[in-house]
């Protein structure tokens, strides 16, 4: 082998590491900047046109760093040797409104897109040319983290799949997430962004997919033992195929009552899909207060214990005298126990309570886009 060949030989050598990088990168899915739901693409062009406005400084300074480094080496005699330089108006101006204007440009973008892209905030669109129809309600998925699996519920249907979600292509989808163990994190790729379910806290998500498909769900930040394997597929289907998914899920003998729920809350990694063909009635709200089993005291009825009279020997008291006081089915019956004095006048009042006109939803506050 000649000289020459071993140096070509050798270059290449150099190189091969980088080629092989960029062959490995051309079969990944880069699903973030390419999802399916309209949401998650906004989110990606908020990334592109973040990068965008920073690129118009970071290049600029890296050119400039190879340029300077070039220009003023010590082999080049060519180059203006001016040891009293200390100042410069124009590159003052340069340095200072250049960024300015980024990061001003930056500060109303984040603005917009933060308060239009709010998960809690109701969808204004299904995609960029389609608005939401009046009439589309979104379908609403109450969501369970455990360790170390998601369960999913759906009210409208009166359903629950494990490890397994569906929605409906091309309609809303509302999202009520909580916890039962530490803080797990939610992400769906090609839906929305990642947002976090917290045990005792309800937390919302609004998304939409536009297209047919199977999607990766998972939990995007580690939480123990079972973090790699806390994934789960997401079926979008037209209706038809929505409707029979449904039926399937339906079919199942299996009832997600509190003693189904307290079995499956045990820590357990890598479950298989299991559908249950009914849920029963609040346990939604008991999860969400803590207290699915019979000897837990919801959190509701403990914050109602603590504003009247916390801990100590009256606490006691009134944990098991004001215990499901709050998630009672007559709420009334608070009024006989906190005004004993007006015992003698309880038919009475709770008759005219009859008479309240229904509780109304506070006002939405419009949000400017």
């Amino acid at each position: 082998m000649s000289l020459t060949q071993f140096r070509i030989g050798g270059k290449a050598c150099r190189f091969a590491p980088l080629a092989l990088t960029l062959m490995t990168l051309s079969g990944c899915n880069l699903v973030v900047m390419n999802p399916a739901g309209d949401v998650a693409s906004q989110q990606a062009d908020l990334i592109i046109y973040s990068t965008v406005l920073m690129l118009i400084v970071i290049l600029p300074v890296l050119l400039l760093t190879v340029f300077f480094a070039y220009k003023y080496r010590s082999a080049n005699k060519e180059a203006r040797y001016d040891p009293e330089w200390d100042h410069s108006v124009s590159l003052e101006i340069v340095v200072w409104t250049v960024p300015l204007a980024i990061v001003i440009c930056l500060a109303g973008l984040t603005w917009v897109a933060t308060h239009r892209l709010d998960p809690y905030r109701d969808l204004p669109r299904i995609s960029e040319t389609r608005p939401i129809d009046a009439n589309v309600t979104p379908l609403q998925v109450q969501v369970v983290a455990m360790d170390w699996k998601w369960l999913f519920i759906y009210p409208e249907y009166n359903i629950a799949t494990v490890n397994e979600m569906a929605v409906i292509e091309n309609r809303p989808v509302e999202l009520k997430l909580t916890s039962t163990t530490v803080m797990n994190a939610f992400y769906v790729p090609d839906m929305a962004g990642m947002i976090y379910a917290m045990a005792g806290m309800e937390t919302e998500l609004n998304g939409v997919i536009n297209s047919v498909g199977t999607y990766e769900g998972f939990a995007s930040h580690y939480n123990g033992a079972g973090f790699s394997r806390m994934r789960f597929d997401v079926q979008a289907l037209d209706q038809a195929g929505f409707d029979s998914w449904a039926g399937a899920a339906a079919a199942s003998n299996d009832p997600l009552d509190r003693a189904a729920f307290v079995q499956l809350d045990q820590p357990s990694i890598g479950n298989d899909v299991h559908y249950y063909g009914s849920v029963e009635d609040g346990l939604w709200q008991r999860i969400l207060n803590m207290c699915v089993g019979d000897d837990d005291l919801c959190l509701n009825d403990m914050m109602m214990v603590d504003a009247l009279g916390g801990g100590g020997i009256d606490g006691l008291l009134n944990r098991e005298l004001y215990r499901g006081l709050c998630s009672a089915d007559d709420p009334q019956g608070m009024f006989s126990i906190l005004r004993p004095d007006l015992a003698d006048r309880a038919e009475e009042i709770n008759a005219l309570l009859d008479f309240l006109p229904p509780e109304t939803p506070p006002m939405s506050v419009p949000t400017g886009n």
